[in-house]
């Protein structure tokens, strides 16, 4: 079995992980409740790290800003200090402007996969290095996350190795039997962190080898993986 060697643009940086927890929690950029998305950021830079991805510097950075927004939240909030004092300000402004990035490079992106086969006869054919995720991954690391949630910190005392190969071939089994998956159903059994990382791996594994496709079919909606 080759290694995993898919390539995983999760979050762009620091600012990309913020802005998908403010949308995911249906927040305000100007009235962000900073102990909340401080928690939840360090949870994403923890099953990051059990994911084994790669975590740069800036991602350290800004979480060591965001705990001194933190301390200092709590001073503005007992002295009752002018609105244009919060310590939040800066922080809004850069998620504002990176959302406008954001926005501009999604059109373009758009406008590109619409377009970018026009002049083709039939269907393009793609090499492995072309193949990729059908689905945001960050949903992926959604559902990870749930999965740790669900097993908890508790100690894990499985000795052996879970192998990336049964994994497969649970993945492979179930959907045997079915016409998709919703994602979640892959991890639901599994009862340590270790078993749901390799769950994980095998996803991707399967994928890079076009056994199956990863599929959101609308906004918010349910992802889904089928056989290829």
């Amino acid at each position: 079995m080759s290694l995993i060697d898919v390539n995983l643009e999760i979050f762009e940086g620091p600012l990309d992980l913020l802005l998908y927890l403010v949308k995911k929690n249906n927040l305000d950029i100007y009235d962000i409740p900073i102990s909340q998305i401080t928690q939840q950021y360090l949870e994403y830079l923890e099953v990051m790290k059990e994911l084994d991805l790669d975590i740069a510097g800036d991602f350290l950075i800004m979480a060591a800003t965001l705990m001194q927004i933190k301390i200092k939240m709590l001073i503005f909030k007992s002295e009752n200090n002018d609105e244009e004092d919060d310590p939040r300000v800066e922080l809004a402004e850069m998620l504002k402007e990176y959302e406008k990035y954001k926005m501009v490079t999604s059109f373009l992106s758009e406008r590109y996969n619409k377009f970018k086969d026009v002049f083709y006869r039939g269907s393009p054919i793609f090499s492995n290095e072309d193949k990729h995720l059908e689905v945001d991954i960050r949903l992926l690391i959604d559902a990870v996350k749930r999965a740790f949630e669900r097993v908890g910190n508790k100690t894990e005392i499985e000795i052996e190795d879970v192998p990336i190969e049964s994994r497969i071939e649970k993945i492979l089994s179930l959907l045997s039997n079915k016409n998709y998956l919703v994602l979640d159903e892959l991890f639901k059994d599994e009862k340590t962190k270790r078993a749901i990382v390799t769950v994980f791996l095998a996803l991707l594994e399967l994928v890079k080898i076009n056994k199956i496709r990863v599929i959101q079919e609308e906004q918010f909606g349910e992802v889904k993986i089928y056989l290829v």
